[in-house]
């Protein structure tokens, strides 16, 4: 039996995939009979790029689809194009409306989520600091910082600078006492 399956390309911890024409029994990332699309699930949006024409020929043929590549099928909108074969439609036309909805979509860029991440948080800490100077005249004492939990200065860098200098404070007065005792 043909199934379309995901097949794992990509280095260790950023895979990719291509969605194949495979034996069932075939390996995951063994032999397979055609490659007929592309899917990248660490780019934002993620990208998924379908060969149509092939994509229902397979399905045409009595190919079987799993369910992450029927999920994919779904929201490309082929496996809605596909019914309509069945019920009579003409290939061509499919395909066309198909490759107009490819073009009609926006382009996706190449970067990984991982450094849209990175680049997200850096441009919010930019824009915090600016934030927090103007709401600095607020009537919090200095050492109040210092009794938050771990987990909520790590959320917020505006927060973590003023536990550093709350530390510090706390810090240069235990050297103090020290130093008056001896």
């Amino acid at each position: 039996m043909v199934k379309l399956r995901l097949r794992r390309v990509g280095a260790k911890r950023q895979a990719s995939y291509r969605i194949v024409a495979t034996d069932s029994r075939s390996p995951r990332d063994g032999r397979f009979i055609e490659v007929i699309g592309f899917y990248n699930p660490r780019t934002e949006p993620e990208t998924v790029q379908i060969k149509e024409e092939r994509a229902l020929y397979w399905l045409n043929v009595g190919a079987q689809s799993t369910e992450a590549v029927a999920r994919l099928l779904k929201k490309m909108g082929t496996m809605d194009r596909f019914e309509r074969l069945k019920q009579g439609e003409s290939m061509e036309a499919l395909v066309a409306e198909a490759e107009a909805a490819t073009e009609a979509t926006p382009e996706i860029s190449p970067k990984t989520r991982r450094k849209a991440a990175v680049k997200k948080e850096a441009e919010q800490e930019a824009a915090e600091p600016e934030e927090a100077e103007a709401e600095e005249p607020a009537e919090e004492p200095a050492e109040e910082p210092a009794e938050e939990p771990a987990e909520e200065s790590a959320e917020a860098p505006e927060a973590e600078a003023t536990t550093e200098a709350a530390e510090e404070e706390a810090q240069e007065k235990a050297e103090e006492e020290t130093e008056q005792e001896e």
